[in-house]
């Protein structure tokens, strides 16, 4: 799987987790929601600073971020 895709389904995984809306989590993070929103379709390439800024809103090492297996709860 590539992995922009890897990425995007993780985060959705772990915003919805933390019962976060794209806003929400864009809001926490700096960003805008229509980049969260491209980063969970996959269309978008993070840079390790944004996934590093998403996974602290998330309570989430980055790493889970990029993680191949099945996003843990």
């Amino acid at each position: 799987m590539d992995v922009r895709k890897r990425v995007g389904l993780n985060l959705k995984k772990y915003r919805l987790v933390k019962g976060f809306s794209q806003e929400e989590l864009a809001f926490e993070c700096g960003l805008h929601r229509t980049y969260v929103s491209g980063v969970e379709r996959g269309v978008r390439n993070p840079t390790v600073l944004i996934l590093e800024k998403i996974a602290k809103a998330l309570d989430i090492s980055a790493g889970r971020l990029i993680d191949d297996k099945p996003a843990r709860k």
